[in-house]
């Protein structure tokens, strides 16, 4: 994975969110606000159904009126798999997996079916603009040498 894997993933404009909870207080719901709030046409997903800050929850990306072109992973690798499955079928060439989402035949099905696949970094750090503790945050991680070149 490489820096362009990451600017091509934000070309997206129309992004899926996998993962966000109704109660707004886990991380696929910070995901999510903080992706609308820069200015991204972002859809929630969670089988449960639901709303976060009054906006419909979808049980799945079947579900979604508009195909994503980018979906962002926040459920643990078993579901993963599944997710990025549909997202193949659906047509979504952008995928990422959050860290906790990934698992090595996840990955290699992406990879495998040609897939842009970003995984192994927090989507926080690099959704443009990077501010706050994120901006800290991908501080340390290029510092170390953890960032995509």
């Amino acid at each position: 994975m490489r820096k362009a894997n990451i600017e091509q993933f934000f070309l997206s404009r129309e992004i899926a969110v996998i993962g966000v909870s109704g109660s707004g207080k886990k991380f696929g719901a910070t995901v999510y606000k903080e992706l609308k709030q820069k200015g991204f046409q972002v859809h929630g997903v969670n089988p449960k159904g639901g709303e976060v800050d009054g906006d419909k929850l979808y049980a799945s990306l079947n579900d979604i009126p508009q195909k994503p072109e980018g979906v962002i992973v926040v459920v643990p690798p078993k579901i993963a798999e599944d997710v990025v499955r549909q997202a193949g079928r659906l047509g979504v060439k952008n995928i990422w997996l959050q860290p906790g989402a990934e698992s090595k035949p996840t990955i290699d099905f992406c990879q495998a079916s040609g897939l842009n696949v970003i995984h192994g970094q927090c989507v926080l750090m690099h959704a443009p603009p990077v501010q706050s503790l994120h901006k800290v945050h991908r501080f340390f991680n290029k510092l170390f040498g953890k960032l995509p070149a």
